[in-house]
């Protein structure tokens, strides 16, 4: 069978436009970056305060905090088992970690942890140790902020 260029064009342009609209569909899937600013006050009045109190996030994904004022560190406190809690920050200095392990963790501002600088980041919907962080003791308005936080989870 000898094939002449429209009947080569009629099999290979079709077959093309099916492989294109194929590579729409079957995209992989990347990684999130957030970016939580460090701050002296929020734009809700909030002072001494990380601009989310909790950040929901996919396995994989990373948060990158930003010191928009001075004086604040991220210090991880608490996370689900098999996690290695990392270093806490320098004040002043950008962090950015990756959660690749499902679960709940706490994390602090260490100079202002009594003033309330506290917020949680939730990987992957799991929530199977809240209760071990819902436990954790508090002190000064950091107590009050944690039940906020538990309250509209």
């Amino acid at each position: 069978m000898k094939l002449n260029g429209d009947t080569i064009g009629a099999i290979i342009y079709p077959a093309i436009f099916f492989a294109m609209i194929i590579a729409l569909f079957v995209v992989p899937a990347f990684a999130e970056d957030t970016t939580i600013d460090m701050l002296n006050k929020r734009d809700d009045g909030a002072k001494m305060v990380y601009s989310q109190d909790v950040a929901r996030i996919d396995v994989g994904d990373t948060i990158t905090w930003l010191p928009k004022s001075k004086g604040h560190n991220v210090e991880f406190i608490a996370g689900p088992d098999g996690w290695d809690i990392p270093k806490k920050s320098k004040n002043n200095k950008e962090v950015a970690i990756t959660f690749d392990t499902p679960g709940v963790y706490m994390y602090q501002c260490t100079p202002h942890k009594a003033m309330g600088m506290i917020a949680m980041v939730i990987v992957g919907d799991d929530t199977s140790n809240l209760d071990a962080i819902a436990d954790m003791k508090w002190r000064g308005k950091s107590k009050k902020k944690m039940k906020a936080i538990l309250a509209d989870l």
